[in-house]
């Protein structure tokens, strides 16, 4: 029986893909810190590089050669290969960012004179890219708000002439940094609307903020799969590199644009990750467990004006509730939320902090707080933030494994310093 299908992916971290016998019995994965591969005939050279550049499909059997590790190495392909287990992916690719996979997707699939259809609020970066970048290039994009109804969305599409031209829909859910839904099924029927057989749009979607453990949009609807792996799939702040996944064909054209682009994760960033998801399971199940207690604090905190977490969906939200029943297994460690006040009260909170660290990223072990307003997001028109509740009192957390008793004492210390405001009722 294959492995693949007899084990669940935790207990096949440390073991998948890797042939202990080829590397001299070494138990983990060495670093295969080569740039080139010697090939035992010419003959398998010319084999691996039709592969490689796409010239035609493998045969039956047949195993992709190693060539120079701008096109592959060892470590990334194993790391690839596991990484496709958690979201059950025909295939993966790994890159040497979060920003190198998303732009490396949106230039693939789109070109002058499409449309792309994207949420808001996104990651401060690929708002920038989608919004200043890609119009340069002739592409036109149509934002809709997290919280709309898709068949509004569809409607407005109709009415302006686009949706003849939708190339791509890209989506992050839940959103950063204010943890709304998106229905990953509904705009699969969306971008089915307006599908035709001549073509067929493509569904990429941004699962940092839950993934891979808790949310699986390969089997919800969409076509590929996007992770800035430097959150949790890393998972200890020290690396930077992106993942997509999907189907061998849409795949099969994202390697070959990284191979020209030259964007692959190195060797030693492979390697580093490789380590890191052999805790992936254990290190975001701490993380959910301590984000439930420190959200529920916040939540009866009289300094605390709004607490925008997953686990709150179902009192305050019916509609991302029953998304989320759909689509999400756990609320994950993403919680922000409104001091009472503004940016002096909430620099005064973050100012105070000190088993929290300030700073931007997620998903580490480590706790890390950040204001969005003034940093991740900060590129942003402030009409736009406005809109999206992404204001100056607002602070995000994301919650690493410390003990969720110490996490709370931090935070309740920091609230403590933040100034009682006039009128107020605390």
């Amino acid at each position: 029986m294959d492995k693949r299908k007899k084990f669940k992916p935790e207990s096949l971290m440390m073991s998948y893909g890797y042939d202990p016998e080829l590397s001299e019995g070494a138990v983990k994965v060495p670093v295969f810190q080569t740039s080139t591969y010697c090939f035992k005939t010419a003959e398998e050279g010319k084999a691996f590089f039709e592969v490689a550049l796409g010239k035609r499909e493998k045969l039956p059997g047949e195993e992709i050669g190693l060539i120079y590790s701008r096109l592959n190495n060892p470590n990334m392909e194993i790391l690839e290969d596991r990484l496709c287990l958690w979201d059950d992916a025909e295939d993966c690719a790994v890159f040497d960012s979060g920003m190198a996979a998303i732009s490396t997707v949106l230039m693939e699939f789109l070109g002058k004179g499409d449309v792309l259809l994207y949420n808001k609020p996104l990651y401060g970066g690929t708002i920038h890219f989608i919004e200043h970048i890609l119009p340069t290039m002739g592409i036109e994009v149509v934002g809709f708000n997290a919280w709309d109804d898709l068949e509004d969305v569809k409607q407005r599409l109709i009415d302006e002439g686009q949706g003849s031209r939708l190339k791509l829909v890209y989506v992050e859910t839940p959103t950063n940094p204010t943890n709304y839904l998106v229905d990953i099924a509904g705009l699969r029927e969306l971008a089915d609307h307006f599908s035709t057989e001549e073509k067929s749009i493509t569904l990429a979607v941004d699962n940092t903020f839950l993934g891979p453990l808790y949310q699986h949009p390969l089997q919800v609807g969409a076509d590929l799969v996007i992770y800035s792996a430097t959150k949790f799939i890393g998972g200890h702040s020290d690396l930077i590199a992106g993942a997509v996944l999907g189907n061998q064909e849409l795949m099969t054209r994202i390697k070959t644009l990284r191979t020209f682009l030259g964007n692959m994760a190195s060797p030693y960033t492979s390697w580093l990750m490789l380590r890191s998801i052999e805790t992936l399971k254990i290190r975001m199940e701490e993380q959910a467990r301590n984000a439930k207690k420190v959200a529920e604090y916040l939540k009866d905190h009289p300094k605390v004006e709004r607490v925008y977490y997953i686990g709150f969906l179902k009192e305050e939200d019916p509609r991302g509730y029953e998304i989320f029943q759909r689509q999400c297994s756990s609320a994950g460690s993403m919680v922000a939320f409104d001091v009472v006040g503004g940016e002096k009260e909430a620099f005064t909170f973050l100012n105070n902090l000190h088993l929290v660290k300030l700073a931007v990223s997620l998903g580490s072990t480590e706790s890390l707080a950040e204001h969005p307003a003034t940093m991740t997001h900060s590129e942003m028109e402030q009409e736009a933030m406005d809109k999206l509740f992404i204001t100056e009192k607002l602070v995000r957390i994301s919650v690493g494994i410390e003990n969720a008793d110490d996490l709370i004492t931090d935070i309740g210390e920091a609230l403590e310093k933040v100034p009682m405001l006039v009128g107020s009722e605390y």
